[in-house]
């Protein structure tokens, strides 16, 4: 029984310096700093992009490449000119279902603590490739601290890929790319067809 209320004690202790206590400031550790950055408690949207700002000002410069760079990546790993490459995407699998690029890997950011598992060498090489860009700091954030050397984020990415006019696939179509009259009008990260149908089996969103 002492035990017991022990474990729940240490657990409430562990949440709270975790979570933070309601009213209060939040800290937040960065990788390569000792004092952690206050994000106030009461606004957490101001908090994400302040945190944000701060994982994408300590990734190294010289690992953030462009959409036309990563092409050049990719058709050299595709051509088995760079062994021990990862071109990882990091989108959910609905995103990475409906269109991704041809030979890439794929573990969504929120199964970021399963990649040690998966990809065992920290010297590999990791290109990191989400949506737009935001989600491969976050992942770049965690893999650096797991202690993985050789990471790259594909800035802008899959938007910057499809606006580059650059090749997609999917189970059922193949090879294609992705075309638009206006990309700025015609673009949705969730677009919704509410009102527009009558009758589906199974509707993924």
């Amino acid at each position: 029984m002492q035990k017991n209320l022990k474990k729940q004690l240490v657990a409430m202790v562990s949440a709270a310096c975790m979570f933070g206590i309601a009213g209060t400031a939040l800290p937040v550790w960065s990788a390569d700093s000792t004092a952690p950055a206050q994000v106030a408690a009461d606004d957490p949207v101001a908090g994400e992009k302040a945190v944000f700002a701060k994982l994408k000002e300590e990734f190294p410069k010289d690992h953030i490449i462009s959409v036309e760079q990563f092409k050049k990546v990719w058709e050299d790993v595709l051509a088995g000119k760079m062994p021990n490459t990862y071109l990882l995407d990091l989108r959910t699998h609905p995103e990475f279902n409906t269109f991704h690029v041809e030979g890439a890997d794929h573990i969504h950011a929120g199964h970021v603590y399963t990649i040690p598992g998966k990809i065992k060498d920290t010297n590999a090489t990791i290109y990191l490739l989400c949506r737009t860009g935001h989600r491969a700091y976050y992942v770049g954030h965690f893999l650096r601290q797991y202690g993985y050397k050789n990471l790259w984020v594909v800035d802008g990415g899959m938007v910057a890929w499809m606006k580059a006019g650059y090749p997609l696939v999917n189970q059922f179509m193949g090879h294609f790319t992705a075309q638009y009259a206006d990309f700025q009008k015609d673009y949705a990260p969730d677009f919704r067809e509410d009102g527009k149908y009558r009758v589906r089996e199974f509707h993924p969103y």
